[in-house]
């Protein structure tokens, strides 16, 4: 059987985003599963539409994601270069061998009089198609003019591994260009060349190519190559679910994710579930797993709609599987600057307390920062929260001061802590709900915190006591 060899081929016109990294995803999976090769090749062969830097940033992004590639343009390979810019000689032969079987042709018409042949067949409320007005006799191909197949329209039928069984009429064939006149081939041409000869075996690739398969398919032909396995990947649409998704809406560079505390696992489980399943009920995947359970036969042919709030929950659920070593590296770069002189036990003292409730990294300060300084009163969140809004100055100061007097007497380990709040329950008679909350946010002043007895044993006793201490000459 020969060996699994799948590519990811994108054009370096801007930054990755995740209609780009489901294509290389699931291109990777396929050859992960089935211990083969996984390429990347840039295809740069429009240098108009190039955008300076994008090349080394889809490398990066990429590698950011781990889906690490056995051959491409940074690390070479077999079948070097993986930059078509660089592989312009390697398109010439093939270019002849079409213009020797009579199956390619120098262009000699000039833009504009391609553009009158398009205006005449609007006019007649037609199809405009080239090869009706394929000249019966062309110069010599010299490399200074656009170089076009000779099409063979004809009816094909085909198997996709995601659309199933395809077809196609005659009409929709025609003399497409192969290499411009400024010597770069087209990307009609040059993918099916560099696919040949990097023995690529499986073509994954975005819907908005599939109007184009029966023209690549008569360029196989007409080069004598076989078909390898094609999968289609349907678009990946908006939060609305009735349009392909924008960048205003998400289609955004996927490092811009990583940055804003999003893991790579996550993203590669959510990017993976877009339009995949593994015909179960389980939504989070390690990437094992996901090597493992993949299957083209399972993506679905319709579209799949971006959601934002599933990704941030799928997020949080990454971040609980993280060992806390693992997440402490993590988060270097997302500590709250009251936290830089803080020493490394005491920073995973308090990362383990609110790992449960982080949802991004970037999570990280909003829910730490009270523990390494001080943090500013604010009483609106006592006045606007439904419950503790009920409750008059003195009735918060007299419940603060009673868990002032058990906790001072309290040792201050977090099991003691919690029996001396279920004392604190039955001698004041309040519920959890208000007593708590009343001494978690006399401690934080944050919007959320851990569980009260383990956020106060990290806070120490002395600190503890002192803000209790402040919140109550407040609501004096």
């Amino acid at each position: 059987m020969t060996d699994v060899r799948t590519r990811f081929a994108p054009s370096p016109t801007g930054f990755l985003h995740v209609g780009g990294v489901r294509t290389a995803l699931f291109a990777w999976l396929v050859a992960r599963q089935a211990k083969g090769q996984f390429i990347l090749r840039i295809e740069d062969t429009d240098q108009a539409r190039e955008v300076e830097g994008s090349a080394d940033h889809l490398i990066t992004s990429l590698k950011a994601l781990g889906i690490n590639y056995d051959e491409g343009p940074d690390i070479g390979g077999p079948y070097a270069p993986y930059l078509q810019s660089q592989r312009l000689d390697t398109y010439k032969p093939w270019a002849q061998k079409l213009i020797d079987s009579g199956r390619a042709y120098a262009d000699p018409y000039t833009a504009e009089e391609i553009q009158a042949f398009r205006d005449e067949a609007k006019a007649e409320k037609r199809a405009f198609l080239y090869r009706d007005h394929r000249p019966e006799n062309s110069p010599v191909w010299d490399g200074t003019t656009a170089l076009r197949f000779k099409s063979e329209p004809k009816s094909y039928q085909w198997h996709d591994e995601v659309m199933g069984d395809l077809h196609s009429g005659p009409e929709v064939i025609d003399d497409i260009i192969l290499i411009k006149s400024d010597g770069f081939p087209t990307y009609n041409f040059a993918h099916i060349i560099d696919d040949a000869e990097m023995k690529i075996t499986h073509v994954i690739r975005g819907q908005e190519f599939l109007s184009s398969q029966p023209n690549y398919l008569n360029i196989y032909e007409a080069l004598g190559l076989a078909f390898p396995i094609f999968a289609t990947m349907p678009h990946i649409l908006g939060e609305s679910g009735n349009k392909k998704l924008g960048k205003r809406d998400g289609a955004k560079d996927v490092l811009d994710y990583l940055r804003d505390g999003y893991l790579p696992e996550t993203m590669i489980n959510f990017i993976a579930s877009l339009g995949w399943n593994d015909g179960t009920e389980q939504e989070i995947f390690t990437t094992s797993e996901l090597i493992e359970k993949f299957s083209l036969s399972r993506v679905q042919r319709s579209g799949a709609r971006f959601d934002e709030q599933r990704l941030l929950w799928m997020n949080g659920q990454h971040i609980r599987l993280l060992g806390l070593d693992d997440l402490y590296t993590r988060v270097a770069d997302f500590w709250p600057d009251s936290a830089r002189e803080a020493g490394e036990e005491s920073k995973k003292q308090v990362l383990a307390l609110v790992q449960d409730r982080l949802k991004t990294l970037a999570d990280l300060p909003t829910l730490t920062d009270y523990f390494f300084t001080e943090p500013t009163p604010d009483w609106s969140m006592i006045t606007n929260n439904k419950q503790l809004s009920k409750l008059t100055n003195d009735e918060i100061k007299n419940l603060l001061s009673a868990a002032k007097s058990a906790l001072e007497a309290s040792e201050f380990d977090a099991e003691s802590i919690q029996t001396t709040l279920n004392t604190l329950l039955e001698t004041t008679g309040q519920k959890p709900g208000i007593l708590f909350s009343l001494i978690r946010l006399a401690v934080s002043w944050a919007p959320f915190s851990p569980v009260l007895n383990e956020t106060l044993s990290a806070l120490g006793k002395d600190t503890s006591l002192a803000r209790l201490d402040a919140a109550i000459e407040l609501a004096k």
